[in-house]
């Protein structure tokens, strides 16, 4: 079952149906459209953990993540 890109929101992560990921979101800027997935659907989230949360926003070098159309965008917003 493919994701239609039509009738998601913009810019409004949820949670991946199938397909490995853990999340979906249809990133749009400019009149752009991209349907972007992150997120390893096997690992736990563990953001109420500070000493893991400092180490993700470093490991993934979230300060300079700008570029809607990333995962690596999206991963960091959600932390």
């Amino acid at each position: 079952m493919a994701i239609d890109k039509s009738k998601m929101k913009c810019n409004s992560p949820r949670r991946q149906v199938q397909g490995g990921k853990k999340f979906v979101v249809k990133a749009c800027k400019g009149g752009k459209k991209k349907i972007i997935r992150y997120g390893d659907a096997n690992m736990k989230i563990r953001k109420n953990n500070p000493a893991a949360r400092k180490s993700f926003r470093a490991r993934h070098r979230c300060a300079d993540a700008k570029d809607v159309f990333s995962a690596r965008y999206w991963s960091c917003k959600k932390w």
